[in-house]
C-alpha cells in the first residue's frame, strides 16, 4: 500500500494494518517482510519457549529463555526484591485520530475540514482554549484536573511514514532505524534486567509485543493476569487444595542427595508461584474499584495487572494493547466512540485501582499509537494516515503539564494536510528512562543526544 495520499475505501481497516497485526502475533518466531523495503520488526529471530509451570498448569510463554525452570526462580525472588518503578505502555492501535481525541472546536477550518466528522461537546482541555477532549474521554480529562495525565497533543517524528508497519516499528524499537530487531524497552530489561525473572518485562496480549523484545534476559507473555490457574487432571475443589498444599510442604523437607534436595525444590518453588498467582484467578480476583463490565480483555488484564502490582510481583515494564481498532478509513464516527469510551474507563478504573491499593506512585502509563489521522475526512466517513498523533501519560507521579503546542489547523500542517509533531517521540522516550526509570538513555537510544527531553515526572 502506498504511504501517500491513500484512496478512499469503504472498509474500516486497511490491509496493511491487518496484515501487520496478524504477522507480529506470532513475533516471536522471526518474522519476514510482508512488501519490499518493510523493515524487519521488533522481535525477529527471539526464541520461543511455552511450558506448563512445574506441571500445575499454568500456561506461559516466556521469550530467551534457556532454563524451563526460570519462571519459579524470577517468582521465588519478588520478595526480596526492591520495589521498582514501573513503566506500563499501551497501545492504540490503529493510528487514533488526534484531531477527534483533543478537537479544536473553535476553529472555522476544522468544520470546513470536517463536514461531517467534526466532534461538538465535550471537556474544555484547560491547558489550550481551542481543544476539547472528545466526549467519549471524560474520566481521562477529569484525571487531567487532578494533574494526574500529561498530554501530548501533536507527538511524532520528522519525516513521517504513514505505514503502520513502519511507523510502528520506529516507536517500538525507539529510533527511526529499520535495522533495530529489539525493542526500546528490550534493550533497557537487557542491562538492568536478570537472568532468572521472566516478569520483568510483562506482555498481556498473549503474544510478544515487540518493545520488550530483548536480546539477552527474558520476558514473558500471557493472555491477561486472570488466565493464570492451577489444576490436576480429575482433581478439584478441596481435594485439589490440599493436595496442592502437600506438595508445596515438600519444599520444606530435609533432603540428603543432590536429586532429592532438587524435587524439594521445585515443589517449594512451585507452592510460591501458587501463592503469589492464586489471587489473579478470574473467579477469585476482587479488584479495588469497579472496572467495566463484559468480555473485553483489557479492562480485565488491567485489573489482573493492579493486582499484580499490589502484590509485590517483580514487574518493570508492562505492554498491552487497548480495546478498539483506530484505523478509521471509514465510519469514524461510529466506530471511535465505543473504543474510546471502554479504553478510557479502563485506564481511569486501573489508576484508581494503584491508588486505592497503595501503589500508584510505583507505575506510570504511557498511551501511544502509531500516528494520528488526516485532518480531512474522506469520502467514507472516515480519515486516511495522518502524522502526528497524541499521547498521554498517566499516574500521580507525572508533571501534568502539556508537552509541546497544539500547532493548530492554519499553520500547523505539513503538505500533505497531515498535523504537523510538536513533540519527538524519542525525547518522551529518553526522559521516561531519565527520569521514571533513572536509566542514561544514551545507552540504548541511538543517536538521542539531540533531542530535547521534555519534563514528565515531578
Amino acid at each position: 500500500m502506498s504511504v501517500g495520499r491513500e484512496r478512499e475505501v469503504s472498509r474500516i481497516v486497511c490491509d496493511e494494518c491487518t496484515r501487520a497485526g496478524a504477522l507480529r502475533a506470532v513475533a516471536g518466531r522471526g518474522l519476514p517482510s510482508i512488501e519490499p523495503g518493510m523493515p524487519t520488526p521488533a522481535g525477529t529471530g527471539l526464541t520461543r519457549r511455552g511450558f506448563m509451570a512445574r506441571s500445575l498448569g499454568m500456561a506461559l510463554t516466556v521469550y530467551g529463555a534457556g532454563r524451563l525452570d526460570i519462571f519459579d526462580e524470577g517468582i521465588a525472588a519478588a520478595a526480596t526484591m526492591p520495589k521498582n518503578p514501573i513503566l506500563v505502555t499501551v497501545f492504540l492501535q490503529g493510528g487514533a485520530d488526534a484531531l477527534s481525541l483533543l478537537s479544536p472546536q473553535a476553529d472555522p477550518l476544522y468544520r470546513k475540514l470536517r463536514p461531517s466528522l467534526a466532534i461538538s461537546g465535550g471537556t474544555a482541555f484547560a491547558e489550550d482554549d481551542r481543544l476539547f477532549w472528545h466526549p467519549a474521554l471524560d474520566q481521562i480529562a477529569q484525571l487531567h484536573g487532578e494533574g494526574k495525565v500529561t498530554v501530548l497533543p501533536a507527538v511524532g517524528y520528522d519525516h513521517p511514514d504513514q505505514s503502520h508497519f513502519t511507523s510502528r516499528h520506529f516507536w517500538e524499537v525507539g529510533a527511526t532505524d529499520s535495522r533495530l530487531l529489539t525493542g526500546w524497552l528490550g534493550r533497557y530489561l537487557d542491562v538492568v534486567g536478570s537472568p532468572d525473572n521472566p516478569l520483568q518485562g510483562l506482555s498481556l496480549t498473549g503474544s510478544l509485543e515487540p518493545a520488550l523484545a530483548t536480546a539477552k534476559v527474558p520476558v514473558a507473555a500471557i493472555d491477561g493476569p486472570d488466565q493464570y490457574d492451577f489444576w490436576s487432571p480429575g482433581v478439584w475443589g478441596q481435594v485439589e487444595d490440599r493436595m496442592l498444599e502437600a506438595i508445596g510442604m515438600l519444599g520444606n523437607a530435609g533432603a540428603h542427595d543432590a536429586a532429592s534436595r532438587t524435587a524439594a525444590k521445585v515443589a517449594g518453588q512451585s507452592a510460591t508461584l501458587r501463592r503469589q498467582l492464586q489471587p489473579f484467578g478470574g473467579k477469585k480476583l476482587t479488584p479495588a474499584v469497579p472496572y467495566p463490565a463484559g468480555n473485553d480483555s483489557f479492562p480485565r488484564s488491567l485489573q489482573g495487572l493492579a493486582a499484580m502490582i499490589a502484590a509485590g510481583l517483580p514487574l518493570r515494564c508492562v505492554a498491552l494493547e487497548a480495546t478498539g481498532e483506530y484505523d478509521t478509513h471509514a465510519s469514524q464516527a461510529s466506530e471511535l466512540t465505543p473504543a474510546l469510551t471502554t479504553t478510557a474507563a479502563s485506564l481511569y478504573a486501573f489508576q484508581r485501582d494503584l491508588e486505592a491499593r497503595g501503589v500508584a506512585d510505583r507505575v506510570l502509563t504511557l498511551v501511544w499509537t502509531e500516528f494520528g489521522r488526516r485532518a480531512e475526512e474522506n469520502g467514507s466517513g472516515g480519515t486516511d494516515h495522518g502524522a502526528a498523533g497524541t499521547g498521554f501519560l498517566i499516574g500521580t507521579k507525572v508533571a501534568g503539564t502539556q508537552v509541546g503546542e497544539y500547532p493548530g489547523l492554519a499553520s500547523g500542517l505539513d503538505r500533505d494536510g497531515n498535523l504537523k509533531a510538536t513533540s519527538d517521540f524519542r525525547g518522551v522516550y529518553a526522559a521516561l528512562l531519565e527520569q521514571w526509570l533513572r536509566f542514561d538513555a544514551e545507552r540504548i537510544l541511538p543517536h538521542i543526544s539531540k533531542f530535547k527531553r521534555p519534563t514528565l515526572v515531578k
